[in-house]
């Protein structure tokens, strides 16, 4: 026998979005609970993702069932997440488990577990969804005035220069039917000197990939300069090159002469295809296109930001609809097993090929890339690691599976 909602005096979807005009983080869980009982469900717990993308963590609250933390590779939460569908375990007599991903557009939040009377209604089903959709929202925002959630979200202690990286990033992905935006770094929670940031502006995706030289406290100071410095350039509508420079200026003007950043500075014509970068001292962007790495046009790189004496040469490269471009810092392919072998640009691309296979959406691409990065070095990281992965579309295709 499947359950439909019941009726109530007011529509518990309606009624969470009107309470979150003055919902607290730490009633949010209590919130959820409450209107998922007027939905039709028996209980409801929201599970968040802790920042290295390896458990949910329950988010507790007055009249919340009590959980443990679920592990994101060995459980049914875990494939809600990982796959970003909703995951019901086969019906059985009596209550049904509905594990729904929390997207804030295409950033996976966390999970919502909702226990159902019986077998859902494709109605029931659909507000359910709804009702997911909504809780991510209020997560996200209610993040932005409170630290709940990222104490949650923390399983160990961030050190001082991993606290300002993960305020200084965008969202980990962006997706629209013209572009995907994924990226992710390492060590979650001691990263120092690796950043990324992005801006989709109408018909243009710009973007930045960047090392700060050292380790720890100072690389993170001079990695959010170097942001700082970006963003400004780029909000003024600056070339790359110019970009660059003013970037250049900011770290040389800031910092001693032994400081410095790598970084590769790009902009995507989503219109055309067309892929402009500007290389300061860093690896060069790397192409899977059908399955197959490819290297763009030879380029010659500039010095890094902050030791430049000109503006960097402008490069270019025309993408094929599909086409997946991996901007990424040496802490990837420079990768050393415990054995002295390099992680490599081979493996890399591989790892991107064998995941799109599997049909992993890119988030999940990047969580496993640098869980085998993590693998490949025995969990010691001798350098700080990230990357950043941009599929071009036409807009055409199927859509995105987020």
């Amino acid at each position: 026998m499947s359950t439909d909602r019941q009726p109530s005096a007011e529509d518990p979807i309606r009624a969470l979005a009107r309470a979150s005009h003055h919902l607290p983080a730490d009633r949010v869980g209590t919130a959820v609970t409450r209107e998922a009982r007027r939905l039709g469900a028996r209980e409801a717990v929201v599970y968040l993702a802790d920042y290295a993308q390896h458990e949910l963590v329950p988010v507790p609250g007055d009249g919340v069932p009590a959980r443990q933390a679920l592990t994101i590779d060995g459980s049914l939460a875990g494939r809600a997440f990982r796959r970003v569908q909703p995951v019901q375990p086969p019906a059985h007599d009596g209550p049904v488990t509905l594990w729904l991903p929390l997207l804030d557009g295409a950033e996976r939040v966390g999970v919502l577990e909702m226990v159902l009377t019986a077998e859902p209604t494709p109605r029931l089903e659909d507000d359910c969804r709804s009702f997911a959709s909504l809780v991510a929202e209020l997560v996200v925002t209610r993040d932005a005035y409170s630290d709940v959630f990222s104490r949650l979200r923390r399983r160990r202690t961030l050190s001082l220069a991993a606290e300002i990286q993960w305020d200084l990033l965008p969202p980990l992905t962006y997706a629209s039917d013209r572009v995907v935006i994924t990226g992710a770094l390492e060590p979650a929670y001691d990263i120092g000197g690796d950043t990324f940031d992005y801006a989709v502006n109408g018909s243009l995706v710009e973007l930045v990939v960047l090392d700060a030289v050292g380790h720890g406290l100072p690389a993170a100071l001079l990695a959010s300069a170097a942001v700082g410095a970006y963003r400004h350039a780029r909000r003024d509508r600056l070339d790359l090159p110019d970009v660059a420079a003013a970037v250049d200026a900011v770290v040389a003007g800031q910092f001693s002469g032994s400081r410095f950043a790598t970084a590769a500075l790009a902009c995507l014509d989503l219109d055309t295809g067309v892929l402009r970068w500007v290389n300061c001292g860093h690896p060069d962007p790397l192409l899977v296109r059908d399955g197959v790495l490819i290297h763009p046009p030879a380029c010659r790189p500039a010095r890094p930001l902050g030791l430049q004496a000109e503006k960097p040469d402008l490069c270019q490269v025309q993408l094929r609809p599909g086409d997946r471009v991996l901007l990424y810092t040496d802490g990837i392919v420079e990768a050393r097993s415990p054995e002295g072998e390099f992680f490599g640009e081979e493996r890399l691309a591989d790892l991107v090929v064998r995941a799109e296979l599997a049909g992993d959406p890119p988030p999940e691409t990047m969580r496993r890339l640098m869980g085998s990065v993590m693998e490949h070095q025995a969990g010691q990281l001798q350098d700080d690691a990230s990357i950043v992965m941009v599929e071009w579309r036409t807009g055409a295709e199927e859509q995105l599976r987020l």
